[in-house]
């Protein structure tokens, strides 16, 4: 296992020695250097993740990307009016503000709410809001540590969020809003969770621990941990519950494990980082994200050949299909603020990119904050989710049918690049 790129990457956080201490500060970042090795890497972080629980407050940037004449009540800043660029066809409808270290979103499958996990957030590692104004319904404490990842079941009935710090699952029932279970993965920073389709197996990566947990929420024991490859983040189960694809982060490795032997194979190397799986099993193609080479590649599932799909911008992060699988939205962090420093600001706002999955052209785009990471499509894909990581924000779109999108001429794609620079 490779020590190196570790130190930049753990857990959605990076890792920094400074005066002798292990410090730790929010979200993944790609840097194409690597620090030295520290061969003591894993102690040193074990020994920390019982007691990084501390409320994360990122830094606010100097400007905002467009001055909007908004209403500000506790919680929730309304857009009036003015904020859409010329040309662009997705509409901004509102921003969430005072959300620290946004680090995951997930609408309710009926569209109602909005689920936004907090990264190492001590007093609320979920907040739970109203998705048609923005109103905060409830704060939820998940035993004062943090939340990364979090998913409904099919029928909405429980939302399951991953706490990097425990390495640990909690269960919750979505109309109370209360914890009904905690799941131990047994691992070591815990970050994506995937459902089986037919939703009794929940299977959440270990991004320090190098393997996937596999759970039977039946009963809620811990079946098995798989290995895998270094650092996995994006899984995807296969609709006929044959297989399980891994996203590699350290070495850009897309891994397929057959799931009744737990063995893995990769089947392609990018050498950058691949990050998210979202999957078109009608149309037998996964699509992965690749933080590392700023693309997105299409797996074929027939044969498992890799093809690039579309070329991003810097730092492509989380990826999402509409509910009719024909768009392909993407956020892109931007450019981090030096070589190895993306826990600040960068010189360029970041981005959320649409995309025709049919041909891979253009359909939009939408000059973000910075960092955007955590992004969601509600399921009668009319709303748009994404997170500014470091402005503590969620911006909430109105997004349009998609015979509406391939008729604008591809929308902002042409202009917004020169729009990304501060």
């Amino acid at each position: 296992m490779s020590i190196q790129r570790k130190y930049i990457f753990y857990g959605s956080m990076g890792v920094l020695f400074m005066g002798g201490g292990l410090i730790l500060f929010a979200n993944e970042g790609f840097s194409a250097q690597k620090p030295k090795e520290q061969t003591q890497l894993h102690e040193e972080i074990a020994q920390t993740q019982s007691s990084v629980v501390q409320e994360t407050v990122s830094p606010s940037p100097s400007q905002e990307p467009q001055p909007l004449p908004i209403s500000i009540e506790r919680g929730t800043v309304k857009h009036i009016g003015g904020a859409d660029r010329p040309g662009q066809i997705v509409s901004h409808l509102f921003d969430i503000v005072s959300v620290p270290s946004p680090k995951g979103a997930a609408f309710r499958p009926d569209g109602e709410e909005l689920w936004v996990t907090m990264l190492l957030n001590k007093k609320r590692g979920v907040a739970v809001f109203d998705a048609k104004t923005g109103q905060k319904i409830k704060d939820i404490n998940l035993q004062d540590g943090g939340g990364v990842e979090v998913i409904f079941s099919q029928d909405g009935k429980f939302v399951y969020v991953s706490q990097m710090e425990t390495a640990q699952v909690f269960e919750i029932d979505a109309q109370t809003k209360e914890i009904t279970r905690v799941l131990d993965t047994r691992s070591s920073w815990t970050k994506v969770l995937e459902l089986s389709k037919d939703g009794k197996t929940l299977f959440a990566s270990n991004w320090v621990g190098d393997n996937v947990s596999e759970f039977d929420l039946e009963t809620g024991g811990l079946l098995r941990t798989i290995s895998t490859v270094d650092t996995p983040r994006g899984l995807y189960a296969t609709r006929d519950g044959k297989n399980l694809y891994v996203a590699g982060f350290e070495n850009g490795d897309i891994q397929k494990v057959d799931l009744r032997t737990g063995k893995g194979k990769v089947i392609f190397t990018s050498g950058g980082a691949m990050r998210h799986i979202a999957g078109d099993e009608d149309k037998g193609v996964l699509y992965i994200s690749d933080m590392g080479k700023g693309v997105v590649w299409k797996v074929a599932l027939a044969d498992d050949s890799v093809t690039e799909f579309a070329k991003t911008d810097i730092n492509t992060n989380t990826i999402a299909l509409s509910p009719d699988k024909k768009v392909l939205f993407v956020s892109c962090r931007g450019k981090n603020a030096t070589e190895e420093n993306y826990y600040i600001p960068g010189a360029e706002w970041g981005s959320v990119l649409l995309f025709d999955t049919e041909s891979g052209n253009m359909l939009d785009a939408i000059v973000g904050g910075n960092q955007p990471t955590a992004l969601d499509v509600s399921r009668d894909g009319a709303l748009l989710a994404f997170s500014d990581f470091l402005d503590n924000r969620i911006q909430i779109y109105q997004v349009p049918s998609y015979e509406v999108l391939q008729a604008g001429n591809g929308g902002r794609s042409n202009v917004y690049k020169a729009e990304l620079k501060k």
